[in-house]
């Protein structure tokens, strides 16, 4: 994606975005040169429901049950659920990690050679089938860890408020209308979504309206 090309398209569309934009931190999301599926999903399932600092102490735990700078499904498996728990992770936690290296195994997670070769959509369907993954989680590895360019999280909430933060609307859109919204900033919807975001860190405005 050419960032220069995704911000004169963003701003463009109306000039309130195009002040969002101008005075916030520039989307500067590229894909990962090293994503490694596995790593990425079991490290948010260990955050899910969690503030940053609690996760982060857990999934630190996690991490030093097993050696190397990367997680091995098969030693996974073969963890104790008792250890697993004993880092922190809840019980459902404990079975979705367990499912998540199961299914990297088989082959329905798939690898970063695979991500590459695969659409969205196709992603997203195959992520989605593991226990503890859903939609939200898989857009967020496409945009986050993969970088793709046109990922539209509408069941976002902070998406959904920074949208109603920059157009003065006092309820919330839902996401079948941020779906429909959504399409005047294809093909570069992620870097909609990342001011949006951003958009919760600038100051309130007045006059607002439904």
């Amino acid at each position: 994606m050419n960032h220069d090309d995704a911000h004169r398209h963003i701003s463009g569309t109306d000039p309130r975005l195009a002040e969002l934009m101008a005075g916030s931190v520039r989307y500067n999301i590229a894909p990962g040169k090293s994503v490694r599926p596995f790593d990425a999903l079991a490290e948010s399932i260990a955050y899910q429901q969690l503030s940053g600092k609690a996760a982060a102490t857990i999934w630190g735990r996690v991490r030093k049950l097993f050696p190397g700078k990367y997680l091995d499904p098969k030693l996974v498996l073969k963890m104790p659920d008792r250890k697993l728990r004993a880092a922190g992770l809840s019980r459902s936690k404990v079975a979705a990690l367990k499912d998540l290296a199961a299914k990297t195994l088989d082959g329905t997670v798939p690898s970063a050679r695979a991500l590459a070769r695969m659409s969205d959509e196709e992603i997203i369907t195959r992520l989605i089938s593991v226990r503890g993954i859903g939609r939200w989680t898989a857009e967020m590895l496409l945009l986050f860890d993969l970088g793709r360019p046109d990922v539209w999280p509408v069941d976002d909430y902070g998406v959904r408020k920074g949208f109603a933060k920059t157009f003065a609307r006092r309820k919330l859109p839902t996401p079948k209308q941020l779906r429909k919204l959504g399409e005047k900033w294809r093909p570069y919807r992620s870097v909609a979504a990342w001011y949006f975001w951003r958009a919760l860190d600038a100051p309130e405005k007045k006059n607002r309206s439904d």
